[in-house]
């Protein structure tokens, strides 16, 4: 089967679209032919170095497709049925998964970083890490939510715990995960403010639905927020060094920061007398549970949670896809057609 690889960390130089040997498949997992993967920051971070990756390896979290084989004992799908992939893996046997906490695994692993991911043609799964395809969206759709969304589900609904009528700042509401926040601070019932860095970006949160837009390149963004709202309940952040300055100043007393990610650097001061007099918490957050990817199934398959392609690059440009997201050009999802 082809397959878009990296043999070691580096540039986009370091991607490698090649044939390879279909995996074998076991008693109790299904084949997918798969038709779409979706790209994330989580590529490029895994191509140009993740301590601890296994090498060759193949690239991508997110994936849709149709079941073309079925193992012995399992009887979840039939040949054919259209599917999504979880993203996340976990062993569904320690205590964490025990608790519907499989987000804290004590295996708990990524496709696509810890585990060859969605970048090929076929793959092989335990059947508890595939779902139905929901019938009102296209196969892109469907690879462009299931990393992101249930990221951003259990960020604000299960870690910050949003409230109707709270006070949302989504920093970045282009990005795939800043899109979903931002539709799913909405569906909760809060008033969202969302940051992004162009006028055109601006347009697309104000379509998301955001309540008030700032372009965080050219905007005083903390100031907007002082006359919008005053202060701010949430604070999504995925940004990191760059925001989080703002992140703490716009943050209400007895306000969350959630944070997923550090894409501008992982160093942040924090003045722990404000934090404590505030009584404001931090909250680190990673994936979501197995809930946490049925309720975004949920919503989209009800249509009040919409996945936005920006655009699809073939397997075989998986390097200019790789270019464009490091350039931050997307609104929504970049997606790779198998």
């Amino acid at each position: 089967m082809k397959a878009a690889r990296i043999h070691k960390h580096g540039g986009r130089e370091v991607l490698r679209v090649e044939d390879i040997p279909s995996p074998e498949l076991h008693a109790g997992q299904v084949c997918i032919k798969l038709k779409t993967s979706a790209l994330n920051h989580l590529d490029i971070w895994v191509r140009e170095g993740i301590p601890g990756v296994p090498l060759p390896l193949i690239m991508g979290s997110d994936g849709a497709g149709e079941i073309c084989k079925l193992g012995e004992k399992a009887d979840k799908f039939s040949v054919g049925d259209p599917v999504i992939i979880q993203p996340l893996v976990y062993c569904d046997e320690c205590r964490n998964c025990q608790a519907g906490n499989e987000n804290l695994c004590e295996k708990m692993g990524i496709r696509g970083e810890s585990t060859d991911g969605t970048n090929c043609e076929f793959i092989v799964l335990d059947e508890k890490f595939v779902e139905s395809k929901p019938d009102n969206i296209s196969f892109a759709e469907a690879a462009a939510f299931p990393l992101v969304g249930q990221t951003a589900y259990q960020m604000l609904v299960n870690r910050a715990k949003i409230q109707p009528g709270e006070n949302v700042l989504v920093w970045g509401a282009g990005s795939g995960v800043g899109h979903m926040a931002v539709q799913i601070a909405k569906i909760v019932g809060c008033n969202v403010i969302a940051t992004a860095g162009t006028d055109e970006k601006c347009s697309f949160a104000n379509e998301l639905g955001a309540d008030k837009v700032v372009n965080h390149y050219s905007d005083n963004v903390a100031q907007i927020i002082k006359t919008f709202c005053g202060k701010v309940d949430v604070v999504f952040e995925h940004v990191g060094s760059a925001t989080w300055a703002v992140s703490m100043n716009v943050l209400n007393k007895g306000g969350r920061v959630v944070t997923c990610g550090a894409t501008t650097g992982p160093k942040a001061v924090i003045d722990l007398r404000h934090l404590f007099f505030k009584q404001q918490t931090i909250l680190g957050s990673t994936m979501g549970n197995a809930d946490a990817f049925s309720q975004v199934i949920k919503l989209v398959a009800d249509g009040h949670l919409i996945p936005r392609v920006d655009k699809i690059f073939s397997l075989d440009d998986i390097a200019i896809g790789h270019e464009y997201l490091e350039h931050s050009e997307q609104f929504g999802k970049v997606i790779i057609d198998i």
